[in-house]
């Protein structure tokens, strides 16, 4: 099996927004109701067996089972048919509200996380599609439940044959996206190392240090606008609590960010472009990019992006160039 995101841009109407902007509302509510749910039962078990505290009453019977996702999806079934709000939504939506509560249970236990946090108003800013009918796409429009046909940006052709396992709409600073999950069944051959061979090593003086002598200096994309993204927060701070100066403000905050991450993500693709199309195998160091960001050099090292750098765009642009040649 071989799974490939692809990101369009969209462009819905007036009432297909009203409705994005009504699931991204009813979805934190699901998801601090079931998580408020699992608190109480944890809470109920705090206190030991001879013995209560005022802060760990049982809340819930002593032998009441704990809340599992497939209790809580029963009981959102049933509760969603007296619910006019949470009827206007798709109720595989909300199912997967609550699976994004299952997995951040599951990263508590496994990667020693924290305990999951409620969502206040406008945290969520993405939500899942899974049920994709066989027309789910149609030219230049994408069919989605509860909204429709909705258009987009197509910037790139669909591959055919594909198998869409999953749309995924984000709510962005510049606009509505949507990205596809598609799968194929195919192998992807072994090949024969061929070609001439390049050693990449990566730092902060230079980001790129090749084998054949190519130095790339680090452009410093957070640093160059460093100043403006303090000047930007304190003037929403300065704004009054729900107004539309704030809201602006907020707007103006966010769009810088996207812009140097789009910025950043660019140069990465372009500077893999460049180091691909004049070798044949690249050879990468294996970084610990988890202690990089917990060092002294945290900011420098999340400027430069290593985990974009060093290994995704280099195995995505030698995947094309193998393609395009092939």
């Amino acid at each position: 099996m071989f799974n490939l995101t692809l990101e369009f841009k969209l462009k819905p109407t007036a009432t297909q927004i009203a409705v994005f902007e009504d699931s991204l509302e009813q979805c934190p509510k699901v998801y601090n109701s079931a998580l408020k749910e699992c608190k109480d039962w944890y809470n109920s078990r705090k206190c030991q067996i001879n013995s209560c505290s005022k802060s760990s009453e049982y809340i819930i019977p002593a032998d009441g089972p704990l809340p599992t996702y497939s209790s809580q999806c029963k009981a959102l079934t049933t509760y969603r048919k007296t619910s006019p709000a949470l009827l206007r939504v798709n109720a595989a939506l909300l199912q997967q509200t609550r699976l994004r509560l299952e997995k951040s249970f599951v990263s508590m236990c496994e990667q020693s996380q924290g305990f999951p946090r409620l969502k206040k108003k406008g945290a969520l800013r993405s939500f899942n599609e899974p049920q994709l009918g066989t027309t789910f796409h149609q030219s230049n429009r994408f069919k989605l439940p509860v909204t429709g046909c909705i258009k987009f940006w197509q910037e790139r052709p669909i591959p055919q044959g594909e198998i869409v396992k999953q749309a995924r709409v984000v709510r962005r600073s510049t606009g509505w996206y949507i990205m596809l999950t598609l799968q194929w069944d195919v192998s992807i051959p072994d090949t024969i190392p061929h070609g001439n061979p390049v050693g990449i090593d990566i730092g902060l003086t230079n980001l790129v240090a090749t084998s054949n002598g190519l130095l790339i200096k680090k452009t410093s994309f957070f640093a160059d606008a460093e100043c403006k993204l303090k000047l930007l927060p304190k003037r929403v701070t300065r704004k009054i609590l729900g107004s539309n100066n704030r809201k602006r403000a907020s707007e103006k905050v966010a769009l810088l960010h996207e812009y140097l991450a789009n910025y950043r993500k660019d140069w990465h693709r372009k500077l893999s472009h460049q180091i691909c199309d004049n070798a044949g195998i690249v050879f990468l160091e294996d970084l610990n990019l988890v202690r990089s960001k917990a060092g002294m050099l945290a900011k420098h090292c999340l400027d430069a992006g290593f985990g974009n750098s060093s290994i995704y765009w280099s195995k995505l642009a030698l995947n094309a160039v193998y393609i395009s040649r092939k």
